[in-house]
């Protein structure tokens, strides 16, 4: 069977047509035996399918007889767990007749396809998958199996993606965890991906078809494989429903719900009895520093819900205290930087108190804070640190109370965002991003994908300093084109790198040259950069060096010399420039003396020679057949060393040798003294005609070792060596053990590995965890060359273990054994960055930062030391420890050269200290003026008018400069203007700006006779005043020219336009006509024709419109030309009249709860008032009426009518010249029960002459023309 790792070209092409596509929906039924029978294949599909139709229709009748007839089944009518599994089992019979027939319809049509059983943890390794072929694998479940696919990016332009697939859509990337684990890496050499999928612990739903897909742009390739699970054999469950679980042991990534396993044999676990233990009984009895080994060690993961439990139970039973009135509660929790206080009440005020923090008194400092009001005692904790995590306790003789203090980190967010790079080819490429918090972990991504140690190699670097996390890319290509991002666990960001050819220009190529023998040839280029290298081909070989072939490189010119040029030093030569698709190519030509000795051309005929191979001396007359003697042709110049060839364990060795000869040579493979012969097999040889293979599968240690191959025939004899060196990861390190320890750090040590794997150590990877955790941490992802490493930032008073990694080129080796537990603890150690800040003639100030390691007792202070260069007598220059990180020294020697150091000062004692690497000489140092203006100042600042000017000006200069302002040449004097100047800047400011402090603001500072000057423009501007004398100047057609000045205040800058607007003089409504009228002059068009216009012009400046317009003098009237109107005298009429009614009011009959009106028409002048009455009694201001004077009609609204709103209603007008009124009745109905307005849309008009009424009644017809009453059947009118 062969083996689905093999590369295709192993092997040759199959006679056999590929197996049809697999079936999508794999089942596994371990447990069924399917008989293979070639009657089946011969009935038709048709009929089987009709046979299982039938039988599961009897079971669907089986399961309806069992749950609705009792009689038939009493037993498990009185039993309903016992009904529910027959039923479960019912269900799994139809399961399996189902499987059944796919595994017989698989039989029919052949789509079965060999298996690989794996007994035994699989590495298999698809290579070169196409089409439709597929590979099937038979696993045992509870095992594990790798998957690996490798691909070729020798031509891709950038890295593929790769995506595992299970069925037709299912992404497993998706699915990653602990049951399905994903791995990458990159040969830079071979430029071949590597992709691994590994299954822990197989499970039955792991079984079915499989696709990996690799795409690169507009390239893809897939690759599909079969998996088949075979269960271990075991006893059958007592309780069929314990079955249904989901498959795998995974946890989050079990998979579906397994109904296969209901039908296998499950052997039953006898489970070991263990004696019940009451852990709340330990944990009361214990001390709280020893709670988290206890819950570790029972398994116990809430430890706050642990305390929570126990705070409670201690007050159920409550223990009374002699010496506490109240103790510490069980726990505190606190935030990262913040304090906390942890307080007690003791019953004897005079007692006294001591505070332990695990196990050790604490002393008072500014960390630790002491006070007592009362019978309280309070412990305040400044600036809480992961250090500060651990157990307290307070003791009042021979009493104590315990806590626990945890100390939650805060997210870290990412203050300084990530730039965008553009770069060119081979250039060095940084990524800087800034976090909140010292010593955070950050994840860099390109495209979605992790670098980390593992896939980074050595292409990318990984550094921190301080709060900055840089990702270096040594030499940029076209591959690292891409978005990356980083990820904190309060924040993320990304970038974009932009990778550009880098363009090389040649300035002279080499040309060709024609020697004679002995002679120097000598090729020589020019390019256009320095840095670049580059390599010499003869005839597609790379020339090596000797001591007749030099390669010089100087600058920007290449040379290859040949010294005394032979015949074979003829051909083709090119230089390639590294990194650059460019060639440079030129020919060698030897010139050298030809003789041919005369042959008679019979006899010349009569020889095997060819006519251009004449020998120098005459032929015998006994001629032999020509041989030519065997000849290897072997080049291991890719190899490395000459004749050595390298292997990776594991990996395949094939080693084509090309042998010529005539006759055909016979070949000799050995291995030291050993022949190998064996034509198959793991160590093979593989022969042809012109070509002999050595072949090495999966290669082990013990191929090591010398090799040779021998040819030989009748005319000769050729023999080679080679030495085949096999290399692996080398083993683990040995002996890890800590040798020192400090406050937050460790000194570990180890021996380097037994066996190296015959690679180089380059270097080392470490890791560490808490005693009783099972998470181990990553503590560089650089290799550490050292055998000794100081582990950092690690809690106080916790228990660790360390354990390292080997790496050489090949990979990295499996962790060493853990080293023996270890604590750090220790004192603070010495401050960092220790710098002189500033000097003077008598003075000198310092500034550090804090040390690196703090110790349990903080920081109370420090202190500092000096004295004279060379003496070792340290005069200590403040009495107290100050808390700062910076002191001004006093009182020293002008010209004196000092040294000086600090010292950190803690309850624990003095810190090593940190001293200046070189001696201060007290002088005072001169610096010349400098001013800095900031870059918003370089050009002129405009503000407002009432807007507050705030200016700082920064500057330098040592000693202190003297500063001055001047305005416009004059020194400042305006009181309006405030000035405040430091040491290191100087501030203008101005609470609210007026016009008057526009103008030109010069700073000078100055030093003795040195001095430095910068110009600041300042322009305070407002709104333009209006524009001044507006005036139509001509009127033609529908058009009017106007024109007008520029304002006189124009707010201190430029006008940059006007807006127009015109009014017609009868509406008084002004329209915008022009908006940025740049000319002080505009046209008007489009006016229409007999009306008068007035215009008006507002100026604008940058900061608006004017608040005031320039109104137009005089107006445009548009006129009709040629048209002049005499109008007659008007005279005027008198239209007084008295009031009349024109339209009467009329008898109405409304419905009661309908809204209605009536209504009338009245005229006369004046304006008569108007007066409703009903029942000759005037309507108030009832809001039951509404009435209504529109144009002189008049309209009275009732609002819904009652019965007793019907009457006679009347309306009345009257005015100083009379009156009159009118009368009307109106009826108000009530709603006939008979109505129902469902009726409505389906009633039709029979004629135009027709309405419909409605009375107390059913409907009534009304005549129209008769005024006749008739009721006709309601179904007539129904459509």
């Amino acid at each position: 069977m062969p083996e689905p790792q093999k590369p295709a070209d192993s092997y040759p092409p199959p006679l056999t047509p590929p197996p049809p596509p697999r079936n999508r929906r794999s089942h596994n039924w371990s447990s069924v035996a399917l008989p293979h029978t070639e009657a089946i294949i011969e009935f038709p599909q048709i009929i089987i399918i009709l046979i299982f139709l039938i039988l599961i229709i009897i079971l669907i009748l089986i399961i309806i007889i069992i749950h609705k007839i009792p009689c038939v089944f009493p037993l498990i009518q009185r039993s309903q767990q016992r009904r529910r599994n027959l039923s479960v089992f019912v269900a799994l019979i139809c399961s399996s007749v189902i499987h059944l027939f796919n595994a017989r319809h698989r039989t029919c049509t052949g789509g079965g396809s060999s298996d690989v059983r794996a007994d035994r943890p699989v590495r298999a390794e698809a290579r070169e998958c196409h089409g439709d072929k597929s590979v099937s694998f038979l696993l045992v479940a509870g095992k594990d199996i790798t998957f690996v696919a490798k691909v070729d990016s020798s031509n891709l332009l950038r890295k593929p993606t790769m995506k595992w697939l299970k069925g037709k859509w299912l992404d497993l990337g998706s699915k990653a965890g602990k049951h399905l684990q994903f791995k990458e890496s990159y040969d830079r050499n071979t430029k071949i991906y590597t992709y691994e999928m590994s299954i822990i612990k197989v499970v039955d739903g792991d079984a079915g078809g499989y696709r990996c897909e690799v795409t690169s742009k507009d390239k893809c390739d897939s690759c599909t494989f079969d998996v088949s699970v075979q269960a271990v054999q075991e006893e059958q469950q007592d309780n069929i429903l314990e079955a249904f679980k989901r498959s795998g042991d995974a946890g989050e990534d079990a998979g579906d719900l397994d109904f296969s396993a209901l039908l296998k044999k499950r052997e039953k676990k006898q489970e070991e009895v263990k004696e019940e233990v009451d852990v709340w009984e330990i944990l009361k009895e214990a001390k709280p520093c020893d709670y988290e080994k206890i819950a570790f060690e029972y398994g116990i993961t809430d430890l706050r819900g642990m305390l929570k439990r126990l705070k409670k139970m201690k007050k159920v039973e409550p223990k009374k205290s002699d010496a506490f009135l109240r103790k510490l509660d069980p726990a505190y929790s606190v935030d990262k930087g913040k304090k906390i206080q942890l307080s007690v009440e003791v019953a004897d005020p005079n007692a006294p108190i001591k505070w332990l923090k695990n196990g050790q008194e604490i002393k008072p400092s500014a960390k630790y804070v002491f006070e007592s009001v009362g019978n309280k005692r309070t412990l305040t904790i400044n600036k809480c640190n992961l250090s500060d995590d651990a157990a307290y306790e307070c003791v009042v003789g021979e009493e104590k109370c315990f806590t626990e203090v945890f100390v939650k980190e805060p997210p870290v967010t990412i203050t300084k965002l990530l730039d965008d790079v553009h770069t060119v080819v081979g250039e060095k490429v940084e990524f800087e991003v800034e976090v909140s918090e010292e010593g955070a972990n950050v994840r860099w991504m390109k495209d979605g994908f992790e670098l980390n140690r593992d896939t980074a190699g050595s292409k990318y670097r990984f550094k921190k300093d301080g709060k900055r996390h840089i990702l270096i890319i040594n030499e940029a290509t076209k591959e690292d084109i891409g978005m990356y991002h980083v990820f904190t666990n309060g924040g993320e960001s990304k970038a974009e790198l932009e990778v550009e050819d880098k363009e090389l220009e040649v300035l002279q190529s080499i040309a060709d040259l024609t020697v004679k023998a002995a002679e120097q040839a000598v090729f020589k280029c020019e390019v256009s950069d320095e840095k670049v290298t580059g390599k010499w081909f003869k005839d597609g070989v790379e020339v090596q060096p000797s001591n007749r072939i030099k390669m010089t490189h100087i600058g920007r010119t290449h040379k290859l010399t040949i010294d005394e040029v032979k015949p074979s030093d003829a051909g083709d030569y090119t230089f390639v420039p590294d990194g650059y698709a460019l060639s440079l190519s030129a020919k060698l030509n030897f010139l050298g003396e030809i003789k041919i000795d005369y042959v008679p051309r019979q006899e010349a005929s009569k020889q095997k020679y060819p006519f251009w191979r004449l020998p120098s001396k005459p032929l015998s007359s006994h001629y032999l057949p020509m041989k030519d003697p065997p000849k290897i042709h072997l080049d291991t110049s890719s190899t490395g060393n000459k004749n050595t060839i390298t292997v990776v364990a594991g990996n395949k060795l094939r080693l084509d040798v090309e042998i010529t000869g005539e006759p055909a040579p016979t070949v000799c493979w050995m291995k030291g003294d050993t022949e190998v012969t064996e034509a198959e097999g793991r160590v093979r040889i593989e022969t042809r005609k012109t070509l002999s293979s050595f072949v090495i599968e999966g290669a082990e240690k013990e191929d090591e070792g010398f090799y040779s191959i021998t040819v030989t025939n009748p005319a000769g004899e050729d023999k080679a060596e080679l030495f085949v060196k096999i290399v692996d990861v080398p083993n683990p390190p040995e002996n890890v053990k800590c040798t020192s320890v400090g406050e937050d750090s460790a000194t570990i040590t180890w021996d380097p590995p037994s066996f190296d794997g015959g690679v180089p150590i380059k270097g080392y990877l470490m890791e560490r965890k808490k005693v009783g955790s099972s998470r181990w941490t990553k503590l560089n992802f650089d290799v550490y060359e050292s055998t000794t490493y100081e582990a950092k930032k690690m809690i106080e008073g916790v228990l660790y273990e360390m354990r390292v990694f080997a790496v050489n080129g090949i990979g990295i080796s499996q962790p060493s054994g853990n080293s023996k537990p270890f604590m750090p603890i220790a004192p603070t150690s010495e401050p960092t960055r220790l710098t002189v800040d500033d000097v003077t003639d008598t003075t000198c100030a310092l500034k550090w930062r804090p040390p690196e390691k703090i110790g349990a007792g903080g920081i109370d202070g420090y202190i500092i030391e000096y004295c004279k260069e060379g003496s070792d007598q340290w005069v200590q220059a403040n009495e107290e420890p100050v808390g700062k990180n910076q002191y001004r020294v006093k009182g020293l020697p002008v010209g004196e050269k000092m040294l000086f150091r600090v010292v950190a000062v803690n309850i624990a004692g003095r810190s090593p200290p940190a001293t200046l690497s070189q001696a201060v000489t007290i002088r005072e140092i001169m610096e010349n003026p400098k001013i800095r203006v900031p870059r918003n100042l370089r050009s002129k600042l405009i503000t407002l008018v009432g807007e507050k000017v705030n200016l700082v000006i920064p500057f330098q200069g040592k000693p202190r400069p003297v500063v001055t302002w001047f305005k416009d040449g004059v020194p400042l004097e305006d009181k309006t203007v405030g000035i405040r100047t430091s040491g290191v800047d100087t501030i203008l400011f101005i609470r609210s700006a007026e016009r008057t402090h526009s103008g030109k603001y010069t700073l000078s500072v100055q030093i003795e006779n040195m001095s430095d000057s910068a110009d600041i423009h300042i322009q305070v501007v407002e709104k333009p005043g209006p524009p001044i004398a507006v005036q139509v100047t001509e009127v033609w057609g529908f058009n009017a020219a106007l024109e007008w000045k520029p304002p006189k205040d124009d707010g201190n800058c430029d006008i940059i336009g006007y807006a127009i607007q015109k009014a017609d003089m009868k509406t008084k409504e002004w329209f915008t006509v022009y908006e940025h009228n740049r000319r002080p002059s505009c046209t008007v068009s489009d006016l229409v024709m007999g009306n008068e216009y007035s215009f008006r012009v507002y100026a604008e400046n940058i900061c608006g419109l004017s608040d005031e317009p320039g109104v137009s003098k005089n107006t445009a009237i548009i006129t009709k030309t040629g048209l002049a109107y005499n109008p007659p005298p008007f005279k005027e009429k008198d239209i007084t009249s008295s009031p009349k009614f024109t339209a009467p009011l009329v008898d109405r009959s409304v419905v009661a709860g309908y809204t209605t009106a009536i209504s009338c028409a009245v005229r006369g002048y004046p304006k008569p008032k108007i007066i409703w009455m009903k029942n000759n009694m005037i309507i108030g201001e009832d809001p039951k009426y509404l009435m209504q004077n529109k144009q002189g009609v008049l309209t009275l609204n009732i609002r819904k009518p009652s019965m007793f709103d019907g009457g006679r209603y009347s309306c009345r007008a009257i005015n100083d010249l009379g009156e009159d009124e009118v009368q009307c009745k109106l009826e108000v109905r009530g709603t006939p029960p008979e109505l129902h307005f469902l009726y409505y849309h389906s009633l039709k008009v029979v004629s135009e002459s027709a309405a419909w009424t409605r009375i107390a009644g059913p409907f009534q017809m009304a005549d129209a023309a008769t005024g006749a009453n008739s009721a006709p059947s309601l179904c007539h009118h129904v459509n």
